[in-house]
């Protein structure tokens, strides 16, 4: 390992390199095209041109690269191996569903300085704290305003500014601001102007008034002042007194204040826009819960047709769908495996145009990525429609690429009565799929037709594809499927005497939800003791999603959606997966996993200890919004939409008054109120949108969590974009409060 000063030069002479810039060569397909990309000096864009350009440089920000992969870590780099050499050959990997960039460079020194150096620029971007990244965006704004480059800002350009920053202010009051800022009278706001100008425009006056309706001398929080806020507003009780000095402690900028054991101004807004300040309560960030139960009563992270990064019928497959599936914590992946040429099983969605992938190259991506994020067991969804002979290879190569990661045999070498916990099953992969006979049988040399299930998912997208009742299975792959043989669905009194707690059966979201609809409580009691899947119709060929609550409902443990979708549903499978340290796997409330309990989504009221609670949000202000139009004089006029996902009963929303023109800092000082029946299903979405009377509302931000994990009080509420990915500084700041209701209907 090298001395701290040989890296600190290494690192200096990669970010020369490119900032003095390169010329790579951009993979594409078949295409190769020639770019010059280097670093620009504020270490935070990338600008790059075609080799034929003159001048005109387009950018991307380090911020948006995710990280970086060295050699031949992509499809493009695996399809073209032989061409270029490993050590000349990155990948760029972008947040959200943004595609890769695949680079060469002339040599392996000029590539180890880009991954290197880039490394290290994303290293420092992750580790900054809220305060810096604060710092950076008032800094990035500073240099789009700055249009002369001269390191001074005009009234001119901090116009400009205000409208990047999505604020439209009265001229007289920018210029009165401006005038204050400028100290030395220049005209101009220079450094330390420029920032007192940010302080004036930023002053959030409803945290101040908030603050000295506590303070004792209307200029700082002593520690039994900010006590009486944590016990009176954010309801902390007997952790109060030792969590005020707590905060003191973290978040007080001055060392007098520290001291003295007082807050100032400053520290009380650092604490409201921290992670402890936020709505999402962080004891349920953790993993918090028991992961001892069996794998039937979890909820589990499931991805459909995986391999897809585009629609169903044209769309293209690629092992990068799977690596950004498991760093979303999904725990159930599916692979659709058919013949390929020369012996080679492939991954594509048959009877279709999409792509086609090699199966040994899913496996080697699965078998790298598997337990980088979540050490609990990741289940393979096998469609199995391979002959005899390709079948063998498959389970070659599952039994070389994964070795003892791959389940072979039960846990404890017995037939199960019960399935086994995550616990017993970390750092295993598992495989669903059919299987001759059952655990019970004995030995079987020659293959078997076993029956096909309900979900032949390809058969289905094309209705005149012919389908087959029976399928021939090797006793090779036979024998990998332990926990998770399919099984078709036969109803649910013949599942109740006939299934074994190791099979599983799937249903598409149609028959999902007529089952709801005819027997809601049997769906309940059969995921009490079985596990089930949950996929989309076959009509969905754009890889559109169902709403996966009404399946959660009824305790479906494996409810798949297209994760390359972005959209509501996706936003509501990340919040509930967003607890238990994004593990992939969340416990399912004691209503869908006793058997006594004979709970009904469609009446909760009808339970003992039915217990709905009073949600009342006042949605206060918003911060720092982002633009939805590039058009430079476009600002947003934001309203904010609270929606409740649960049982039928819980399924409302609300949404607050518009306001004109300001994006930067909205303020609305409104109250929703919902009652939320069955609270340990329900999930909570806040959607920001831009108004617009004569179309389509545009998106915002949104972010989701279930109720159970929310923090009453004064909270933040940190905006996520469609993709999921954060959109700081944009947030939303509320006040929750959650109380007991008074007069509970009950079933008559």
């Amino acid at each position: 390992m090298g001395s701290p000063q040989k890296c600190c030069v290494q690192t200096e002479a990669s970010l020369e390199i490119m900032k003095a810039g390169s010329i790579l060569r951009k993979a594409k397909s078949q295409i190769w095209r020639h770019r010059h990309y280097k670093l620009q000096e504020d270490c935070k864009t990338i600008a790059y041109k075609s080799s034929w350009a003159l001048n005109s440089y387009s950018t991307f920000s380090v911020g948006d690269v995710e990280a970086v992969r060295e050699g031949h870590q992509s499809e493009v780099f695996l399809s073209m191996a032989g061409e270029f050499p490993p050590e000349r050959c990155f990948t760029l990997v972008f947040h959200g569903r943004r595609g890769n960039l695949d680079l060469v460079a002339e040599s392996a020194e000029e590539a180890q300085a880009w991954i290197q150096g880039m490394r290290i620029l994303i290293d420092n971007l992750e580790n900054m704290d809220k305060r810096e990244k604060l710092d950076q965006w008032v800094s990035d704004l500073f240099i789009k305003a700055d249009k002369n480059r001269d390191g001074r800002i005009s009234f001119k350009e901090a116009r400009r500014l205000l409208k990047l920053m999505n604020m439209d202010m009265n001229e007289d009051h920018a210029w009165l601001l401006f005038r204050r800022a400028d100290k030395s009278k220049t005209g101009m706001l220079e450094g330390d102007e420029f920032i007192l100008f940010y302080k004036m425009l930023t002053e959030r006056t409803e945290i101040l008034e908030l603050f000295q309706d506590y303070s004792s001398d209307g200029e700082t929080l002593s520690h039994c002042d900010l006590e009486e806020f944590l016990r009176e507003e954010q309801l902390e009780g007997e952790r109060s007194h030792e969590h005020a000095l707590e905060l003191i402690e973290q978040y007080e900028p001055s060392d007098t204040g520290k001291t003295c054991h007082i807050m100032s101004i400053d520290g009380f807004l650092m604490y409201l826009t921290s992670v402890e300040g936020s709505i999402y309560n962080t004891d349920y960030k953790h993993l918090y819960q028991d992961m001892t139960q069996p794998l039937n009563h979890y909820f589990i992270s499931s991805s459909h047709n995986t391999y897809l990064l585009e629609d169903q019928l044209k769309g293209r497959s690629s092992v990068e769908a799977y690596i950004q599936a498991l760093k979303r914590g999904c725990r159930c992946l599916e692979i659709d495996c058919w013949d390929g040429s020369n012996g080679e099983p492939v991954v594509y969605h048959g009877h279709t145009l999409t792509s086609k992938i090699f199966f040994k190259d899913v496996v080697t991506t699965v078998a790298k990525y598997a337990f980088k994020v979540s050490e609990y067991p990741v289940i393979l969804s096998i469609e199995n429609q391979c002959s005899i002979e390709q079948q063998k290879v498959m389970a070659q190569i599952l039994k070389d690429t994964f070795g003892d990661m791959l389940l072979k045999t039960t846990i404890d070498g017995k037939v199960p009565h019960e399935l086994p916990s995550p616990e017993e099953l970390k750092g295993k992969i598992l495989l669903k799929g059919k299987k001759i006979g059952g655990l019970e049988c004995l030995e079987v040399d020659s293959p078997v037709s076993v029956e096909v299930s309900d979900e032949d998912e390809a058969a289905e997208t094309l209705k005149s594809s012919p389908t087959k009742s029976k399928q021939n299975i090797s006793k090779e792959f036979s024998d990998l499927i332990i926990y998770f043989k399919k099984v078709p669905f036969r109803g649910f009194e013949h599942a109740s005497s006939h299934s074994k707690p190791y099979e599983i059966s799937s249903f598409s979201e149609s028959k999902a939800r007529k089952y709801i609809k005819e027997a809601g409580c049997d769906f309940v009691q059969y995921n009490t003791r079985l596990l089930s899947r949950v996929y989309p119709s076959g009509l969905r060929t754009d890889s559109s999603n169902f709403c996966p609550q009404e399946m959660w409902n009824v305790g479906c443990q494996t409810v798949a959606l297209n994760f390359q979708t972005a959209g509501i549903e996706m936003d509501l499978n990340d919040g509930l997966f967003s607890q238990n340290n994004r593990c992939g796997y969340v416990l399912k409330p004691d209503i869908l996993r006793n058997r006594e309990r004979c709970f009904n989504p469609e009446r909760p009221q009808d339970c003992k200890d039915f217990c709905p609670l009073n949600l009342t949000i006042q949605v206060i202000s918003g911060q720092q919004l982002p633009k939805i139009s590039k058009k430079e004089g476009s600002i947003v006029d934001p309203f904010v939409r609270v929606e409740i996902y649960g049982v039928p009963l819980d399924q409302t929303k609300q949404e607050t008054k518009y306001i004109e023109n300001n994006g930067f800092n909205p303020c609305w000082s409104e109250i929703l109120e919902f009652v939320v029946h069955t609270p340990e299903l329900a999930l909570v979405r806040f959607v920001v949108e831009d108004y617009d009377k004569a179309s389509k509302n545009d998106f915002i931000g949104q972010y989701t969590l279930p109720f159970s994990c929310i923090q009453t009080g004064y909270r933040h509420i940190h905006l996520l974009s469609k993709d999921g990915t954060s959109i700081c500084p944009s947030s939303l700041f509320v006040h929750i409060k959650i109380t007991e209701v008074t007069e509970v209907p009950r079933a008559s």
